[in-house]
């Protein structure tokens, strides 16, 4: 499957989105909202998304788009673009520049193209499922395979009582040599990028985890849902960078239940 055209679209909006993201990050002034799960959103999420889902239906207009702050439009359609303009958006309310755009590409409902960008620190992964690079060049997971010498970041470590097994992810966290708790995307970035070695989720949505797929499986990694089963779609994530570790992962999550 050739993908070079999309995979130059998709640079595209990265930097499109990029560039409208930019006058809201760091900005004392920009407007928070509260959604009804409670979760942050600004014009700069939503301005972000209608600038992208317009590039597309401008380029592919019988494409798909899943978006977080616009809902789907034709999510069944062969292929689909899914978008979260700003994943982390507790870190960019907080001047905090930890948080991605995310944007996949799905072919018959499965992630075949993903990008993780994080534009203040100039930090961009694609991946393919095959291959990943990191600014233009390749990247690969490192090649750790014991828990005690991993480094394990998440999302929000509340989040882990919350909606799994407290105690096994805490028995699991104590087995790591190092435990992070600023993931969101970026994690995932980093994970490809060799720099942590596992990020779990305990829980996801669709435009959370499309993207991250293709990035981790094309830089060597593994990834599924908590259970160990497809990625995609999921409401939770593990991650590892190597299929051992992973194994490992899920094994401590299992024998502490």
């Amino acid at each position: 499957m050739d993908l070079t055209s999309y995979r130059e679209f998709t640079l595209e909006l990265a930097a499109a989105s990029a560039d409208f993201i930019a006058p809201f990050f760091g900005n004392p002034g920009t407007a928070v909202e509260f959604k009804s799960d409670a979760s942050p959103v600004t014009a700069a999420d939503r301005g972000a998304e209608e600038l992208m889902r317009k590039m597309i239906g401008e380029r592919f207009p019988d494409h798909g788009i899943i978006g977080e702050e616009h809902g789907s439009d034709r999510p069944d359609a062969e292929w689909v673009w899914v978008l979260d303009p700003i994943d982390g958006t507790k870190s960019f309310i907080t001047g905090v520049p930890l948080w991605t755009t995310l944007i996949a590409l799905l072919h018959q409902g499965q992630p075949v193209l993903g990008a993780i960008n994080q534009p203040t620190l100039g930090q961009l992964a694609i991946g393919d499922n095959q291959t990943t690079t990191l600014n233009g060049k390749p990247t690969r997971c490192r090649p750790t395979t014991a828990l005690d010498q991993s480094t394990l970041v998440t999302s929000d470590h509340f989040n882990l009582g919350q909606y799994q097994d407290g105690p096994a992810c805490d028995r699991l966290i104590e087995s790591t040599r190092l435990y992070r708790t600023w993931a969101d995307g970026y994690g995932y970035l980093m994970l490809a990028a060799g720099f942590v070695d596992i990020a779990i989720d305990p829980i996801m949505n669709p435009w959370d985890i499309a993207a991250l797929v293709p990035v981790v499986r094309g830089a060597g990694g593994t990834i599924t849902d908590w259970q160990g089963g497809s990625a995609y779609p999921a409401e939770s994530a593990i991650a590892a960078a190597t299929s051992k570790l992973h194994a490992a992962v899920l094994d401590s999550l299992k024998s502490s239940t």
